[in-house]
């Protein structure tokens, strides 16, 4: 892949996806709730799934840190909400779409 990353802006509930210096999509999100906020930092993409079942939607992009990633859901009143235990939800079609944009080892920066 080219020089991807994505940073996540949880303030703004806002995933960009870049390629160099260009901007090449960006998306509506959820956060994690304030007693379980999404964690800032710098990490790297470490799993994709597709359809990982439950509650996830219909990809999982797991981050370098244990137990947190961005994902569908099922319950697509929930983006732009802070209502997580710290992941990142997508609408699936969204999801489906970055799924596909990215690779593993991909820098991920939450702000």
């Amino acid at each position: 892949m080219p020089n991807r990353r994505i940073y996540i802006y949880p303030a703004r509930r806002l995933l960009e996806l870049f390629d160099g210096a260009q901007r090449i999509r960006c998306y509506s999100i959820a956060v994690g709730k304030p007693s379980t906020p999404t964690p800032p930092g710098y990490y790297t993409l470490a799993t994709k799934t597709m359809y990982p079942g439950g509650v996830f939607g219909s990809r999982w992009l797991g981050l370098s840190i244990p137990h947190y990633g961005i994902h569908g859901t099922n319950n697509s009143s929930s983006i732009g909400q802070d209502v997580s235990k710290g992941c990142i939800r997508m609408h699936n079609q969204d999801i489906e779409d970055l799924y596909e944009l990215v690779e593993i080892g991909t820098p991920i920066i939450i702000q």
